[in-house]
This record gives C-alpha cells, sequence and structure tokens, in this order.
C-alpha cells in the first residue's frame, strides 16, 4: 500500500534468520550489504500531484511519467476526469486540499495546480506551502498569480515572506501557446527545481514577458 501512495520504502533482511522489515525510508539509497543485513529501497525517487484534469494535466503527467516521477491526479469534478486518458497515473476525487494532506509532500514532491479556479486552487496551494515540497506553483497569467497572491494575503493571513515559494505563473519562457508547449515549460521548470539549477531571471515567465513589452 506504502509503494502504491508513492512512499519511498527501506527493506531490510536479517542475514542470520531471514527476517524482513520494512520502514518508510527518509531518502534514496543504493543497496548495502554487511555481515548482519541486507538494505534497499524500493519505490519512485519523486512524485507530482496535479490539481485539475484536462489536455495540459494529461500532457504534463505524461513528461513526468516519462521522467521518472510517480503521478497522482486530483480533480473532484466528474466531467473532467471522464476524458482522463493518461495510463499509470492515480486518480483522486476529493477536494484538492484534502489531497494535498494525503498525498503528504516531502522534499522529493511537487504540487501543481491547474484548474483556474481559486476554489480548487488556493486552498490546495497553502496546504501544499506548509508542507517540504520542492515546487509548489499554480498555472495562470501574470494578472491571475498577482491576484491569487493578493487573495492569499487578504483573505488566508499571508505574507510576501510566507509566499516566498509559491511559482506562478509557472514555466519557464519560451513562447509557448498550446498545451503542449506549456507543459514542456512547466516540465522544465521542475526538473530545474528538482536539479538545484538556478535558472536566469529572464527565463522566469513573468520577468521575460515584462522585458519583451519594455523591448
Amino acid at each position: 500500500a506504502e509503494l502504491e501512495q508513492g512512499r519511498l520504502m527501506q527493506r531490510t533482511v536479517a542475514l542470520a534468520d531471514g527476517t524482513v522489515t520494512l520502514a518508510e525510508a527518509a531518502s534514496p539509497a543504493e543497496l548495502s550489504v554487511n555481515a548482519q543485513q541486507l538494505v534497499n529501497t524500493f519505490g519512485p525517487e519523486y512524485r507530482m500531484l496535479l490539481i485539475g484534469a484536462g489536455q495540459l494535466a494529461e500532457y504534463l503527467a505524461t513528461m513526468a511519467r516519462f521522467s521518472g516521477f510517480a503521478v497522482t491526479l486530483c480533480d473532484p469534478r466528474a466531467e473532467y476526469r471522464s476524458a482522463w486518458a493518461v495510463p499509470g497515473v492515480a486518480l483522486t476525487t476529493v477536494m484538492p486540499d484534502d489531497a494535498v494532506v494525503a498525498f503528504r509532500p516531502d522534499r522529493r514532491s511537487c504540487v501543481v495546480a491547474l484548474t483556474h479556479d481559486p476554489k480548487l486552487d488556493d486552498l490546495a496551494l497553502l496546504e501544499a506551502l506548509q508542507t517540504e515540497a520542492f515546487y509548489v506553483g499554480a498555472i495562470g497569467s501574470r494578472r491571475n498569480a498577482e491576484a491569487r497572491r493578493e487573495r492569499m494575503i487578504e483573505h488566508f493571513d499571508q505574507t510576501a515572506a510566507s509566499l516566498v515559494r509559491l511559482r506562478g505563473p509557472i514555466g519557464i519562457y519560451i513562447g509557448s501557446k498550446t498545451p503542449p508547449e506549456i507543459a514542456v515549460s512547466v516540465m522544465a521548470e521542475i526538473l530545474a527545481v528538482k536539479n538545484s539549477v538556478a535558472l536566469p531571471r529572464e527565463t522566469e515567465v513573468a520577468n521575460a514577458k515584462a522585458m519583451r513589452e519594455v523591448a
């Protein structure tokens, strides 16, 4: 059950009597053997929680799966879930903030909101910001991203400091217009953050668009 939930598990075999114990692992590790035991870890190294089904989510989930992520999709809206067609993705129908709690994001997890609906996105994002998730972000324009921050500060007692980890608009600027292009942009940013690559400010969507307007 733990593996199905995307958790990293450590399996220890005592060489003296063959006793096997399972425990949740804090981080990935290579197979190790000594005179007393054999220890190995199992499960996906990284996980992604997507909030909101749709074409963009399908492309992003597919790219994430190929990149080694275990992917969970949350959408309480039956009309959006009915068209979902990406195999190997766990589906949950609970409200997004409850999905974040159940997902238990850790430092190997990312949470991406794609619904454009504040009633679904905002509480999930706030919940995710309280976790160790290495990436928390939401799709949307610069205007929508700023409106989201203002809502969170006005209605949810947030501050600029508490929202510093919230990414939006998400993705790196590649002039993307179509869902596949936007998914490439978002996945590239997620992988850069995962791999501790500091991207130049001009690659951030908001900064790049502002620079183009000035030019």
